[in-house]
C-alpha cells in the first residue's frame, strides 16, 4: 500500500527546534502537493503547513506563520517541516499527506490521502 513516511519527531526544550521529513513508501513525493497535520492528545488533528508541487507555493495553518517553514527537495524526493522556536503547545503527533487535488486546502482534510504513522513531538523543559 502507498503511503507517506514521517520522520524527524523528537523531544526537544522550549525555544529549541526540530526538522521532520516526509517521504514516500512505494511511491515518490515529488509529484504530489504534500500536506502536514498535527494532533495533540485530547484534540483535533489540524493543519499545519502545506505545499504545491513544481513551483512550491506554500500554506500555513493560523497559528505557526513565522515559526514553520515548510519545503521540499524533489531531488532527494522529500518534503520538509523545519519547526523554530518551538513551545509547549506543539507537542503533539505530526502527520504528513498528499494532496489529491493539488490546491493545499488544509482545512479540507478528507482530501488529502496516504496518511503515514507520524512522528512525534514532544516540547517540554
Amino acid at each position: 500500500q502507498l503511503r507517506v513516511v514521517e520522520s524527524g519527531g523528537g523531544d526537544v526544550q522550549p525555544g529549541g527546534s526540530l526538522r521532520l521529513s516526509c517521504s514516500g513508501s512505494g511511491f515518490t513525493v515529488d509529484g504530489y502537493a504534500i500536506g502536514w497535520f498535527r494532533q495533540a492528545p485530547g484534540k483535533e488533528r489540524e493543519g499545519v503547513a502545506c505545499i504545491k508541487r513544481a513551483g512550491g507555493v506554500t500554506y500555513y495553518g493560523d497559528t505557526e506563520k513565522g515559526r514553520f517553514a515548510i519545503s521540499r527537495d524533489d531531488a532527494k524526493k522529500l518534503v520538509y517541516l523545519q519547526m523554530n522556536n518551538l513551545k509547549p503547545e506543539d507537542t503533539a503527533r505530526y502527520f504528513c499527506a498528499i494532496d489529491q487535488t493539488g490546491m493545499c486546502q488544509l482545512e479540507w482534510q478528507y482530501r488529502f490521502r496516504n496518511w503515514g504513522q507520524g512522528t512525534q513531538v514532544t516540547v517540554s523543559s
